[in-house]
Order: C-alpha cells, then structure tokens, then sequence
C-alpha cells in the first residue's frame, strides 16, 4: 500500500470509513477534511453495476455543471474554414486541422477538450491511439463531433464535463472545488447523478448504483449511500 501522508492519516482519522454519508453530509465532510494549501478539486467516483466488456453497457455521456467544475478548461478544435472561425470567437484556446494532428503526433497533449467537425474525422481517426485512452477522442455521442463548433465550445467552457466507464466499470468526475459551498456541490452532484442514471443501458441487470464516493485532492474517501442518490434523483 502507498504510504499516505500525515494530513491524510489525521484526516482518516475524523472518518467513520464504514458510515454511508447523505449526499450533503458527505460533502460537508469533504470540505471539512481537506486540508492543503491549494483550492483541492472534488471528485465523485461511482462504481457502476455494469460490463463494460460489452459494447452495449458501455455508459458514456456529458452533463453540464450548474456552477461547473471551478477551473479553465482548455478546449481544441479540429476546423477549417468558417467552423474555424467560429470556434475562434467563441473562445476555444486552439484551433487547426492537419498541422493540429501533427503536433499531436509529437506529443503535445496541453488541452483538456477536444472538438471536430465531421468532415475532420479523417485527419483526427489517425490519432485514435493517442487520444482513445486519454478520454480526448472526439465523439459524436459526447457532442464532440459537430459542426455547431460555437455552441459545444462555449458549453464546455461553462461547465460541461464528460463522463465515461473505465475497464472496471467505475466512472469518476470532477464536480468543483473544495472551496465552493455545500449547496452548490450538492446541486452539481445531483446533475452528475441524473445525467449517470439516464444513461443506464438497458441491458444492464441488477442493482446499479453500486458505491458512491466522493473525495478532494488530497483527502480521504466519503462513502455516500447509494440509495439516497437514487431516492432523491428519481
């Protein structure tokens, strides 16, 4: 086991790891056991009752933040032309096509979204291998692939994030800052949740919240009961 710091330990220390938290309780406490010297980010890890070996229980998706995650997000675009233009005015941070690609190649990854026209498929399908396991692919089913460039740019910029299974069929997403207050956690929270339970496949069988846990940065785990997440959101 990694060797866990001493703000860590005490913080453990001021947890009932076997207690399942309210969802505003458990983000209380979050707030309440960070203890760095920097604004930690709040993460939400979900273990969903799904395969993701199976295409079909694959749960991918996006949500918007209603106060978003509480920091820049720096957001490509793969555009030529007046789609290009427009992601410029709208306020992506880079845009380009093959040269973009190229860069890529090389290993420039600085950027935390990214966008392309359909028509740029071609040029950004080369870089599958790259992006792919970066969660950067662009995507049609994340609104990531669209020619309404202006629109998924200002909208990522706002607060969209994008959620997706990892092999072991747990989701983790950003939901802001330690230093955002409860209540604004707690309504991103309950948009994460929403936009996660809508997207169950339907060939998923069983129970399928399975655990909820949020966290900060640097601190432990709080464990939220599943079944408060369901009440509240159904």
């Amino acid at each position: 086991m990694p060797k866990r710091g001493k703000r860590y330990r005490e913080a453990l220390a001021q947890l009932d790891r076997q207690h399942l938290y309210e969802p505003e309780e458990a983000l209380a406490k979050v707030k309440e056991l960070a203890s760095a010297r920097f604004d930690e980010t709040v993460e939400v890890a979900v273990r969903l009752g799904v395969d993701p070996r199976h295409a079909d229980q694959v749960v991918r998706g996006t949500v918007t933040l209603p106060h978003g995650t509480g920091r820049p997000v720096r957001v490509l675009v793969f555009a030529k032309g007046e789609p290009a233009k427009e992601a410029e005015a709208a306020g992506a941070d880079i845009v380009g096509a093959e040269e973009l690609a190229e860069r890529i190649q090389q290993g420039w990854l600085e950027f935390d979204v990214a966008i392309a026209t359909p028509d740029m498929m071609g040029v950004v399908g080369r870089l599958g291998r790259i992006l792919g396991p970066r969660g950067l692919m662009p995507n049609p089913k994340t609104g990531t692939v669209t020619f309404e460039v202006a629109d998924a740019v200002r909208e990522f910029k706002a607060g969209k994030v994008e959620f997706r299974t990892d092999k072991a069929g747990n989701v983790h997403v950003p939901i802001g800052k330690v230093s955002f207050s409860v209540d604004q956690l707690k309504e991103n929270f309950f948009a994460l949740m929403d936009a996660l339970i809508r997207a169950k496949p339907a060939a998923t069988k069983g129970q399928y919240i399975r655990s909820v846990t949020v966290s900060s940065t640097m601190g432990p785990g709080v464990r939220v009961r599943p079944a408060s997440v369901m009440n509240v959101v159904a």
